[in-house]
């Protein structure tokens, strides 16, 4: 008997929920219909829910072309992947890194090899592109990354057999969500300082007006019947947007920071718009 091995991230993601996990689950619905993540980034509830087999349909959306590409490609071509990944190319060391940070190719195979290699080796497992689009991570020095994960590979394409994965608009890519949906917003945080604000995961930040989009579409989809849950900084202007919704506080580790003392729990912000356990 084959047992259904678990899924999980296959990059590493600015503000990726995997250390939140346990307490997003005690979070979400206890029953829905189709799920739908429009910032899907690594995608660890996704792939926890699917694992626990909570999950009928997914859609699942970024606006990272380079993030959606690599889904797909999982999804559709991961033999393919996995044999390039293995063809020696995929070195941990600078000089590799910075020769292969600055090939682009149009191949989905390739591509997708290069998006996996640069965010395994670069520095903090950080992707961060410049207004141009334009990967700018330095590289990383890790020891011994694991670039090439054949297992986790098979195990995600497995998970993403009964998905849709679509690179629009947050507005867009829930626009189909109905009564009874899922809807999962972890979208580029707000910032809590001046100096904390990362909203570089492509090459449109993520600002104040989103938010308030943001907000407005959490507010559509709640008169839809939807079941909505939203993780946020936990800041003044969240707190406010959401005022009328559950919100509860969960401590995070904050990851990012390349200084030691920039590195400590922190707290975040989880709205629902239903009772927790109770739906």
């Amino acid at each position: 008997m084959n047992e259904l091995r678990e899924a999980k991230p296959f990059v590493k993601w600015a503000g990726g929920k995997k250390q939140l996990l346990s307490q997003l689950l005690a979070f979400t619905p206890l029953k829905f219909e189709n799920y739908f993540e429009p910032f899907i980034g690594g995608g660890a509830l996704f792939f926890k829910l699917h694992y626990l087999g909570r999950i009928k349909k997914s859609y699942l959306n970024d606006l990272n072309e380079n993030l959606v590409t690599a889904y797909k490609t999982i999804k559709e071509k991961p033999q393919e992947l996995i044999k390039e990944l293995s063809s020696g190319k995929y070195k941990n060391e600078k000089e590799t890194f910075y020769k292969i940070r600055e090939e682009e190719s149009k191949d989905q195979i390739k591509a997708t090899a290069r998006f996996i290699f640069l965010n395994k080796t670069a520095f903090n497992g950080l992707y961060r592109e410049n207004s141009n689009g334009k990967f700018n991570v330095p590289f990383g020095k890790y020891t011994n990354p694991k670039i090439l994960d054949k297992e986790n590979i098979l195990a995600v394409s497995k998970a993403l057999q009964t998905d849709e994965t679509t690179c629009l608009d947050f507005e867009k890519a829930v626009a189909q969500a109905k009564k009874g949906d899922f809807v999962y917003f972890d979208p580029p945080y707000q910032p809590i300082s001046k100096t904390s604000s990362f909203t570089g995961y492509t090459k449109q930040d993520f600002v104040e007006k989103d938010q308030q989009r943001l907000f407005n579409c959490f507010k559509t989809l709640d008169k839809k019947g939807c079941l909505v849950m939203l993780s946020n900084s936990y800041s003044p202007l969240v707190k406010d947007l959401y005022a009328e919704f559950n919100q509860k506080i969960v401590m995070a580790s904050r990851a990012i920071s390349c200084k030691g003392e920039g590195r400590g729990k922190i707290k975040e912000l989880i709205v629902t718009n239903y009772a927790i356990g109770k739906i």
